[in-house]
């Protein structure tokens, strides 16, 4: 029996999907490279800021420089490679997972909260839902209906036709 499920989509479909892929691919991909073209960008005040539960974890790593500079080399990094992978289509479903594990640590480390005011201004008055949280689930969406290997270079490396 083949359990292999085949995505058949409509061409309004498609074209919205890989749209989406794309904006959401171009969002990471350029927060990523604002952060490379800022001289010594770190996220030391975004970490040391962090409420919430996690928030011990998150001052712990904004207080260690070792450990800091490693956490501001994977999201600087993992930014710009996620959001290749993701406008190329390029092993897709890794960039979704990688987005995914970013997205839920952004917010993590800042959680809408009620009563919660941070240094930063956020962009707007949120409570539980805020834009990582709506990329996370828009990044999930899209991980369930991929779209590379009908447009993308996965379609290069996986299509056997």
């Amino acid at each position: 029996m083949n359990n292999k499920i085949h995505y058949s989509y409509s061409n309004i479909q498609l074209t919205f999907l890989v749209i989406l892929r794309v904006l959401i691919g171009w969002y990471f991909l350029y927060e990523g490279l604002a952060k490379v073209f800022t001289p010594n960008w770190t996220a030391f005040g975004y970490l040391i800021d962090s409420k919430g539960i996690f928030s011990p974890i998150f001052t712990a790593i904004a207080e260690n420089p070792d450990i800091l500079a490693i956490s501001d080399f994977l999201n600087i990094w993992g930014l710009v490679i996620i959001g290749l992978l993701i406008i190329l289509g390029l092993f897709e479903r890794i960039g979704y997972i990688g987005a995914a594990a970013l997205l839920v640590m952004y917010y993590l480390a800042h959680p809408p909260l009620m009563n919660v005011e941070y240094l930063f201004p956020t962009e707007g008055s949120y409570l539980w839902v805020d834009k990582n949280l709506i990329l996370l689930f828009t990044v999930i969406v899209l991980y369930l209906f991929p779209t590379a290997k009908a447009i993308g270079f996965d379609r290069l490396i996986f299509n056997k036709k």
